[in-house]
């Protein structure tokens, strides 16, 4: 039968198809929708709600726990254990040198999270806090709600939605009460921290699929922790409710109040496992949804018999799908693809049309593989180039060596430092070029060797010799110098004793440029190095001098080399030679 179907003409299939899809289409559509929308749609509600409020749960855990180790950070500075050391020995005449050296860390809480409003560190020596924040004098801290939380076991309190009562401005705020992580036996000392409630707020709601008075964030007695403005404030005081949501750690559930059935989901928290982030919907209003859906379908029944009967080009459409696809190939081919081929089930005239088109575009694959390979190398060459471009380790280091010194005030070195890197990567990307000028190559590698000394102090020094001030306008590939003297740094000082020597000359023979990278390093062995630097299966040990030479030689052809050698320790020396502009090199030729 299939087969039959498969050899009839065109026009017959148009036929035999419009009678089957009016015959098909007024007996079938329909049939069990509103169950299966209603179905669906109560299943999606659950799984889309239950995803919404793990997502907002993960969200505010991470908030949390953010916090914590923000707080965390600070107990290990050294200022803190300075005062924890006081307390420990009941010592309280350095109190206002302990407060006054605290006030970098609490400053660097706040930078670290935003979200943090205040921070006050009780101890018997006196509280301790940033004096930016203005501290409430009239009130003790013992005298607060606090005091409730101090006999707690747990290290770590969150404590509800409430107004801060141990600083001026009567912000809403939800805290933190940790004790000390010290090594010592402190007792009666705790860290609070405030934070904001509207940055509370913000990390559940935002990515919120419904309002946000549809959510409540509450304990396991039924209080609330934030005012979400929820609707359903109801169910916080139902025990029966609030017994459900202790079961698991997430899910959903119905539930009916005051007759009415609701669907509810709800996740606690990991690092407030007391707290529950609860979503509560009507029923009737996802069934208001799945009714209209049944009358949108009784309409569409009724438009699609309608337009079966009268619109018989619509079907025709359907079915010269096969001749549509093959136009649509033919687009992508005008689009450059080539990979594109025809299939079909049909054996008609469209299916024959399709194959010799595939003919056609195996042929012109075949005829331009040959400039596909010739292409190749030339783009792997590129794409190297780019890689080797920035060096992560090189960054990374250089971040960290700015980050240090920057915590040692030693700021002169890291203004050189973050200048430097900011020309380096202005004269590496060099408006995306890939010629620069031999003066710009050499300030290239003037600010890399500038970082490395300052990552690597006291490891080499370094000199550039320019024959004659008038080269410094010839145009040059750029970065060509620099992952020479990296390897001289990485590889040539890396187990030397005494200071490593880089003197980097450059000078004009015949018409050509000679660029010599010189080092007294470990050396190398030249012989293996020079046939690694040019096989066709390279070995990792030369990747940046055979990036170097696949380049040369990608842009320069057989005008430029790379002449290697080496004395371990005494004279170790990589010299580029290449063509100078205007000297039989014309640069047009290679682009």
């Amino acid at each position: 039968m299939k087969k039959w179907y498969y050899r009839l003409s065109l026009r017959r299939r148009l036929w035999i198809s419009f009678l089957m899809l009016t015959v098909l289409s007024i007996a079938l559509t329909g049939l069990m929708s509103y169950w299966i929308a209603f179905r669906s749609t109560e299943k999606e509600a659950f799984i889309s709600s239950q995803n919404t409020l793990n997502k907002s749960a993960r969200v505010l855990d991470e908030k949390l726990r953010h916090i914590i180790v923000t707080t965390s950070t600070m107990m290990l500075s050294d200022a803190f254990k300075s005062a924890m050391e006081d307390v420990y020995s009941h010592s309280s005449g350095s109190y206002y040198t302990r407060l006054s050296s605290m006030q970098i860390p609490l400053g660097q809480m706040k930078l670290i999270e935003p979200s943090i409003q205040s921070v006050l560190i009780y101890t018997p020596a006196g509280d301790l806090y940033a004096t930016t924040d203005h501290r409430n004098s009239q009130t003790n801290f013992k005298d607060t709600l606090f005091s409730r939380y101090l006999d707690s076991t747990d290290r770590v309190i969150w404590v509800e939605d409430h107004e801060d009562p141990l600083f001026l401005g009567n912000q809403r705020v939800i805290s933190l009460i940790m004790k000390p992580i010290t090594d010592l036996n402190v007792h009666d000392a705790y860290v609070v921290v405030n934070v904001k409630e509207d940055a509370i707020l913000s990390a559940i709601t935002d990515d919120l699929l419904v309002p946000a008075d549809h959510y409540f964030l509450v304990t396991g007695s039924g209080e609330a922790v934030l005012p979400l403005g929820s609707r359903f404030s109801s169910f916080q005081r139902d025990p029966e409710f609030m017994k459900l949501l202790q079961r698991q750690q997430r899910g959903f559930f119905k539930y009916n109040m005051g007759g009415s059935p609701y669907l509810v989901n709800y996740s606690r928290l990991t690092l407030a496992d007391n707290w529950t982030l609860v979503s509560v919907q009507m029923q009737s209003d996802l069934l208001r949804q799945v009714n209209r859906i049944k009358t949108t379908t009784l309409w569409i029944m009724l438009i699609c018999a309608t337009l079966a009967l009268v619109l018989s080009n619509v079907i025709s459409s359907l079915l010269l799908k096969p001749l549509h696809k093959l136009q649509g190939l033919m687009k992508r081919v005008e689009q450059n693809n080539l990979d594109v081929r025809f299939t079909s089930k049909y054996e008609d005239e469209v299916t024959q049309v399709g194959l010799k088109f595939n003919r056609m575009l195996e042929e012109i694959s075949s005829l331009i593989e040959d400039v596909k390979e010739a292409e190749f190398e030339k783009r792997k060459m590129e794409v190297k180039a780019l890689q080797a471009q920035i060096d992560p380790h090189f960054l990374y280091n250089t971040l960290n060596t700015i980050i240090w010194k920057s915590e040692a005030s030693q700021n002169q070195d890291v203004t050189e430092m973050i200048s430097s890197l900011s020309q380096l990567f202005q004269l590496g990307l060099n408006g995306g070029n890939e010629m620069t000028t031999l003066a710009k190559e050499i300030e290239h590698v003037r600010q890399y060797l500038n970082l490395q000394q300052k990552c690597y102090e006291g490891l080499f020094d370094y000199t550039v010799e320019l024959e004659d001030d008038s080269l410094l306008e010839e145009p040059i590939l750029k970065i060509i110098l620099q992952p020479l003297v990296e390897n001289s740094i990485l590889h040539g000082f890396q187990e030397m004793e005494g200071m490593g020597i880089i003197r980097i000359s450059i000078t004009r023979f015949d018409t050509s440029l000679l660029l010599r990278v010189e080092d007294n390093g470990s050396g190398m062995d030249v012989q293996p190095v020079m046939a690694d630097m040019k096989t066709e299966h390279p070995l990792k040990k030369s990747y940046a001098l055979r990036n170097v030479y696949g380049r040369l030689q990608l842009h320069y052809g057989s005008e430029a080399d790379i002449d290697l050698s080496s004395e371990p320790h005494v004279s170790t020396s990589v010299t580029l030679t290449i063509p100078l502009a205007g000297e039989g090199y014309n640069d047009d030729d290679r682009t």
